[in-house]
């Protein structure tokens, strides 16, 4: 016993705990961008590469397929392109004045909880007030700032909701979206990297790598399940926080020309512990520790868990006691957060029915669709209040396939993509959220494996070995 509790500390305080990926590899050709335009636009690759991934292709002897492969191979990924492309224009079309008033309506939604908390926060911890803040932080996140930010409302009129400036700046990130991560940082590792390269070696939030050193661990299977759970409540600002803003350097470095270090892994996820760990020279050179958190950190710790619990302090005689139950409730709403954007959002691209893939495809393609739905879980979903509890992360499928649509209009596309991938066979995949979390748990623990997706079965014409960029924020605009 005392040996699984040792492993267990070792596991959760070291450098190498939430640092194991494979082997470095060259990420550059992903990462030139400004650091503020308005949109995120996938480009065309060369021709002489397009005829070079052919050749390789057309080389490529076709595995034999598992059954529950097969339909893979039947597949015709230009009709699917067509019936989606279809479907996504008439989306696109139907968006207006109704999406704004649905995003408005959410927003209220999203205040009244914040009202609810900071009226309440001087009061000793208690279920309400903690619930209410912490639906105020999770669903300033998961559906404000996580669909702004994809350009969801930039066809329409939305006010400040546009990806151009919503957040970008200290003072836009306080009014618009303070949380604890860069905005800067999350449009180029969620809105880029995650989105366009999806359960690929360059998707940063691969569960199945970044959790390989918990996967591949001697520890027995009640100290695996521990260690999730210690993880769970802090997991945001442990790990998200700092492996986006790892992201943003890896750019910022690629577009001076500077090369990256070279015993930097840019595929190995960073946490608080790696970088402040004397021994990783390479991330800490990338990733200054200081810088860290004063632009990522740093706002959030000072206005959320220092400016409020001393505005109460400054009240004679009870300020004390009053700024203390602030601070508590506080924080308690940050691992409740935490744990609720983990089982809703960690869970989406996690599980052995799900595929990992070896290779990339361009954006927009039959294969790139297929990726998305094949690679993406929903859960429950339909109406707006089970769609509030979810984050809107319930039409993951949906939005991986179109990125940048509204909130109102994923509600309206999911039955719609749902009978697509009937008519053609593919996969799509919707459970119980809590089921998408065990599943994930597994994966984590090492106890199932995702799928390997036969890539030679994809059209060579999808292929490319790269997506390159012409800005940093939004989605694929047009």
């Amino acid at each position: 016993m005392k040996q699984s509790i040792l492993s267990l500390y070792l596991l959760s305080s070291t450098a190498s705990a939430w640092n194991v990926g494979p082997s470095p590899s060259n990420r550059q050709q992903n990462q030139v961008l400004p650091k503020r335009s308005a949109v995120a636009i996938p480009l065309d690759i060369p021709t002489s590469v397009e005829n070079d991934v052919f050749k390789k292709e057309i080389m490529t002897p076709k595995s034999t397929l598992a059954p529950e492969d097969a339909w893979i191979a039947n597949l015709d990924y230009e009709a699917f392109r067509n019936d989606v492309n279809a479907l996504g224009k008439e989306l696109l079309q139907e968006t207006g004045e109704a999406d704004v008033q649905h995003l408005n309506k959410i927003v209220q939604w999203r205040d009244i909880a914040g009202a609810v908390g900071l009226a309440t926060i001087w009061m000793p911890p208690n279920p309400v007030t903690v619930a209410a803040l912490s639906t105020w932080i999770y669903s300033s996140w998961t559906m404000i700032g996580h669909h702004v930010c994809h350009g969801g409302y930039n066809r329409v009129d939305a006010g400040k909701f546009k990806s151009r400036n919503f957040a970008l700046g200290v003072v836009n990130r306080v009014k618009d979206w303070l949380d604890a991560m860069l905005p800067e940082a999350w449009n180029v590792e969620h809105n880029r990297l995650h989105h366009y390269r999806l359960s690929e070696s360059k998707d940063p939030d691969l569960v199945q790598r970044n959790l390989e050193f918990l996967r591949s661990s001697p520890l027995p299977m009640p100290a695996k399940y521990a260690v999730v759970a210690f993880f769970l409540p802090i997991w945001k600002w442990f790990y998200y926080s700092p492996n986006t803003y790892k992201e943003l350097k890896i750019s910022e470095w690629n577009k001076e020309g500077r090369e990256l270090p070279k015993d930097f892994n840019p595929e190995e996820a960073a946490t608080i512990v790696s970088l402040l760990d004397p021994s990783r020279a390479g991330l800490r050179q990338v990733v200054n520790p200081v810088q860290f958190f004063i632009e990522a950190l740093g706002p959030l710790l000072l206005a959320r868990f220092i400016a409020i619990p001393a505005m109460l302090a400054l009240i004679p005689g009870v300020g004390g006691s009053l700024a203390l139950n602030a601070l508590i409730n506080l924080v308690l709403a940050d691992f409740l957060t935490n744990i609720h954007a983990f089982i809703t959002i960690v869970t989406n691209h996690a599980g052995e029915d799900l595929y990992t893939f070896d290779d990339c495809v361009k954006p927009k393609t039959g294969s790139f669709y297929v990726r998305q739905i094949v690679a993406s879980a929903n859960y429950a979903a339909g109406s707006d209040a089970v769609d509030f509890s979810h984050g809107w992360l319930n039409y993951q499928i949906e939005h991986h396939v179109w990125p940048d649509l509204s909130m109102l209009q994923y509600q309206r596309a999911a039955p719609k993509l749902k009978a697509i991938c009937e008519k053609h066979g593919v996969p799509y995949i919707q459970e119980s959220v809590f089921e998408r979390l065990r599943k994930t748990v597994d994966i984590m623990i090492g106890k199932t494996t995702m799928r390997e997706f036969p890539t030679e079965y994809e059209p060579p014409k999808d292929k490319t070995t790269t997506v390159t960029w012409t800005s940093t924020n939004g989605a694929i605009d047009g």
